[in-house]
C-alpha cells in the first residue's frame, strides 16, 4: 500500500458539503492474530469517535469514504466496503460536538450545521495495522488503534456502528478476502486460517476449513514451504488472479 501526504485541512465549514450527510469509516487492523479498530479523540476532550467526514458537493460518495480513510491512515489503496446506512432519529445527539467546540473556544448556537441531524453511511476496511501511520488532523488530539475488546466509550451510535461493521465483515469475509490484501503473495493454509480465526473470534477445525477454502476456487497451490523435513512442509498457496 502506498502512502499519501497528510491532510492540512482544518475543521470543516458547511460550505461545499452536502447537508445532513456524513460517512463513518470502521477501519479494522489485523496483524499476528490481533484485530484492532482505528479511533479518534477530539481535541481538548475525552470524546472518542470513528474516523468520519462529510461529502463534497462535487464528490462521489465512495470517493469521500476513500478520502476520509486515506487521510487517517496515510494509505491510498484501501479496500472499502459500504455496509449500512445509519439514520435513526435516536442517533442525533449534538452534545459531543457542542462540547468539542466549546472546549476549543467556540460558542455554537443551536442552529450550527455540526449540531444538526446527520445520516451516516458506514464503510469498513481491513488493513495490516503495522503498515498504517495513524494521522489525526487539527480537530483531533490523537488517532490510534484500540483492541476490539477494550474500546473507549464512543460518541453517538459509534459503538453500534463498530458492531454492525464487524458483523458485516464476518458475513462478507469469503467474498471480500482477496480485496483486503492482508497476506503475502504466497502463504500457507495455516496463515489463512489464522486470519479467519482472528476475525471470526473462534477456532476452526483444520480439515473442514481447508476443504472449504479449496472448494471456493480462489486459491492455487504453489509449492511446499521448506521446514527441514519434506514430509512436514506445508504447501504454499496464492490467490487466483482475476
Amino acid at each position: 500500500m502506498t502512502k499519501q501526504p497528510t491532510s492540512t485541512e482544518g475543521p470543516p465549514t458547511d460550505e461545499g458539503f452536502i447537508p445532513h450527510l456524513a460517512v463513518d469509516a470502521v477501519i479494522f487492523g489485523f496483524h499476528d492474530r490481533q484485530l484492532k479498530v482505528l479511533m479518534m479523540r477530539y481535541s481538548k476532550t475525552h470524546l472518542h469517535a470513528l474516523p468520519g467526514g462529510f461529502i463534497r458537493k462535487n464528490e462521489n460518495l465512495d470517493d469521500a469514504a476513500k478520502r476520509v480513510a486515506s487521510e487517517r491512515t496515510g494509505l491510498t489503496d484501501i479496500f472499502l466496503e459500504q455496509f449500512h446506512v445509519f439514520g435513526d432519529l435516536a442517533r442525533h445527539d449534538p452534545s459531543p460536538f457542542a462540547s468539542f467546540m466549546i472546549a476549543n473556544g467556540a460558542q455554537p448556537d443551536a442552529g450550527h450545521w455540526l449540531l444538526q441531524r446527520f445520516i451516516s453511511v458506514g464503510y469498513f476496511a481491513l488493513v495490516d495495522f503495522t503498515r498504517v501511520t495513524p494521522t489525526p488532523d487539527k480537530i483531533f488530539d490523537s488517532c490510534g488503534w484500540y483492541d476490539l475488546n477494550a474500546l473507549p466509550p464512543l460518541i453517538q451510535d459509534h459503538t453500534a456502528i463498530v458492531n454492525k461493521a464487524l458483523q458485516s465483515l464476518r458475513i462478507m469475509l469469503d467474498d471480500k478476502l482477496i480485496g483486503f490484501n492482508l497476506l503475502p503473495e504466497d502463504f500457507t493454509m495455516g496463515d489463512l486460517q489464522s486470519l479467519y480465526e482472528t476475525i471470526l473470534g473462534k477456532r476452526l477445525l483444520r480439515p473442514a476449513f481447508q476443504r472449504k477454502m479449496l472448494s471456493m476456487g480462489i486459491l492455487e497451490r504453489i509449492a511446499k514451504k521448506y521446514s527441514g523435513g519434506a514430509h512436514k512442509a506445508p504447501y504454499l498457496y496464492r490467490f487466483v488472479s482475476k
